[in-house]
């Protein structure tokens, strides 16, 4: 009986494949395309015999009698580019540097937050071996515990992330810049214990390259629409920055870069319905860990990938990325650290933001109408793409982490109580049959120009707008609000609303005076800039 073999080309299709890379951007405004690496010749089926067939398979052969090219060739532009910004750009900008102390301080303060309301996050924060103290090793803020840099990025990387109330940027993706924080102040406490003269200034600068590297990605790349969540791009920045200050050269930080894209990636579904939870509040922790091990690989001799992102078949753009290559607005800087979002006013996913505020604009009017949330008939939110994409829900909310990323459910709680807390994401305060019966009145509905403007790199407005129709048919005007307190037009305002955030955040861990102590130290950009980093650590070290 003869076999049956199937001849299939692996050709790729006559339109060749374009990488936009930022060296390309730098050196062309007009962003000239530059060509893909060339296509590998098809592979051709030989009939077998049928014993052997049975048993080993097909034979395949490659055009010419030859197999795979064994010249290694230069490293994908893409990850040069990042390996050449982080050892070479100097950072120049005073309003980069001011805006990143304010996101330090803030990020410790969400870090102890996240510790004083979870007993979850704080079971995480211990070493593996409990009782183990890694002399000389990294201190983890709000503990007393002392670990290796690789365990201690995780355990900063989640308390940071464990509430959701830490900055964020949004673009074509989502993300956290301040989540590179764990990666970034492990190391450098680390490295600050054994001898390495690092200042706060050298962390700062970090965050900057890192927001950087972090958000540039994000303006053009979705990796949301392939199902990627965007810790990736925490594990990519964090690695970037880290290498170069465990002092790797440039070319092992492009190793370190190609060991994250070759990486195994964490899915989004965490954070969708209906499989949301807590790993949402660790999946950042556990990017910066793998961040400071890939870098500590590297550093101990292995090698990298060179063509991790562009290899035919093997590399990350055909396997994970449908065969898209990364595409970039501008070149790095140090715009995102500039244009950063703070969370100030509410503990909720920021596409919310507006919405939240908006809906305390109009539990204000119901009280002062004689009115409340039971006379509500029907609520519309006008709303961004992003927003209905990621937190427009329904049905029934089984934790805190499902809450927290519900749309109707930041909206509802603030039309109710006329407040939106962390502990408005409990058990207790979701128990109320009001807010699940307000939720079923809501409708989502997308304004395209919203859409438009969350993109507009001049604008980045992440607008909501709430239309509230009552019981008796009474319709209230729209509360329509474009951009947060948190917003880069509204600094000035949210300045000091963000450094009396962080002060209600670290005073249920310490002494009066020694909360005074670090709100003088810190608030200070100068004397902040030259402490060292184990002395601003050990502000926020427990017994």
């Amino acid at each position: 009986m003869l076999s049956r073999v199937t001849v299939r080309s692996l050709a790729p299709s006559p339109a060749a494949s374009t990488r936009r890379s930022l060296s390309t951007l730098i050196a062309n405004p007009a962003r000239r395309l530059a060509p893909s690496a060339l296509h590998r010749a098809p592979l051709v089926a030989h009939t077998t015999k049928p014993a052997f067939a049975a048993t080993m398979g097909a034979t395949r052969l490659s055009s010419g009698g030859h197999g795979e090219s064994t010249v290694r060739p230069p490293p994908d532009q893409v990850i040069q580019d990042i390996a050449d910004y982080v050892h070479n750009y100097e950072i120049k900008s005073d309003v980069a540097y001011s805006t990143a102390r304010l996101c330090l301080i803030d990020t410790i303060g969400c870090g102890l937050e996240g510790l004083r309301v979870s007993d979850e996050c704080r079971a995480l924060m211990e070493p593996i071996v409990p009782g183990t103290v890694v002399p000389n090793g990294t201190k983890v803020p709000g503990t007393p515990f002392q670990m290796d840099p690789v365990r201690g990025a995780f355990a900063i990387g989640t308390q940071i992330r464990w509430l959701d109330f830490n900055e964020c940027f949004l673009a074509a993706e989502w993300g956290h810049p301040s989540d590179n924080l764990g990666a970034i102040l492990a190391v450098a406490d680390y490295l600050s214990r054994t001898g390495e003269p690092l200042k706060v200034r050298d962390v700062l600068t970090a965050m900057i390259k890192a927001h950087e590297i972090q958000g540039c990605m994000a303006l053009e790349n979705s990796f949301n629409r392939v199902g990627l969540d965007h810790v990736i791009l925490v594990k990519l920045a964090s690695a970037a920055v880290v290498s170069q200050m465990l002092g790797l050269t440039r070319d092992q930080t492009v190793d370190v870069v190609s060991q994250v894209f070759v990486d195994g990636q964490s899915l989004r579904t965490f954070r969708h319905a209906p499989n949301t939870g807590s790993r949402k509040s660790w999946s950042a922790g556990d990017a910066c860990m793998r961040a400071v091990h890939l870098a500590l690989q590297v550093k101990r001799g292995q090698m990298g990938i060179p063509t991790v992102l562009t290899a035919k078949t093997w590399g990350f753009y055909d396997v994970l990325f449908k065969g898209k290559e990364f595409q970039f607005q501008r070149p790095y800087g140090s715009y995102i650290m500039e244009n950063v979002l703070f969370k100030i006013s509410f503990p909720a996913e920021f596409h919310a933001q507006t919405a939240a505020e908006a809906a305390h604009v109009l539990h204000k009017q119901l009280k002062d109408m004689g009115k409340s949330s039971d006379d509500i008939k029907h609520v519309q939110i006008r709303t961004q793409e992003a927003a209905i994409r990621i937190i427009d829900k329904s049905g029934p909310l089984d934790n805190f982490a499902d809450r927290d990323h519900t749309l109707q459910y930041m909206v509802a709680v603030p039309l109710i109580f006329g407040r939106l807390t962390t502990e408005d994401y409990s058990d207790k305060v979701a128990a109320d049959p009001r807010i699940d019966a307000l939720r079923e009145k809501m409708q989502c509905v997308e304004d395209k120009t919203f859409t438009a403007d969350y993109h507009d790199p001049d604008k980045r407005f992440i607008s909501n707008g709430l239309t509230v129709t009552l019981n008796d048919g009474t319709v209230l005007p729209e509360v329509h609000i474009d951009y947060p307190v948190g917003h880069k037009r509204r600094r000035e305002e949210g300045t000091p609303l963000l450094n009396a955030k962080f002060e209600r955040h670290i005073r249920p861990h310490f002494e009066s005076a020694h909360v005074d102590k670090i709100l003088k130290l810190v608030g200070d950009q100068q004397t902040c800039e030259n402490m060292s980093v184990s002395e601003f650590t050990d502000l926020f070290v427990t017994k």
